[in-house]
């Protein structure tokens, strides 16, 4: 089974650091270090919640860049694959044609 963190909820002391940073700076006159660090604890968890909208949105931008680039070698594989029967039909006709007029040749000659 696969071990889960107990608190997913946990905010990264770097956002704790940044947000309290920013709720300091924005801090009224008599305003309590309580209140300021309600505020700051709302700022870290908007901020972990954005960097996980972040991860998402890339997760889902990497999905489909590999998806478009899974798609373009399957278009260029049929496209070689393609070109390849192309060319062996083309040779097929002409080697034919040949063989059937060496056989006629052949033929003639030992008719006579």
């Amino acid at each position: 089974m696969a071990k889960y963190k107990k608190n997913q909820n946990t905010v990264s002391d770097q956002s704790q650091d940044a947000a309290m940073a920013i709720a300091k700076g924005t801090q009224k006159p008599g305003q309590t270090k309580e209140q300021t660090k309600l505020i700051a604890q709302g700022i870290a968890k908007g901020i972990e919640q954005y960097k996980k909208q972040q991860k998402a949105k890339a997760r889902e931008a990497d999905k489909a860049q590999k998806k478009a680039a899974k798609a373009k070698r399957e278009v260029e594989d049929e496209a070689q694959i393609e070109t390849n029967d192309r060319t062996a039909n083309v040779w097929l006709p002409w080697t034919l044609l040949v063989c059937s007029w060496i056989g006629f040749a052949v033929y003639m000659v030992a008719i006579k």
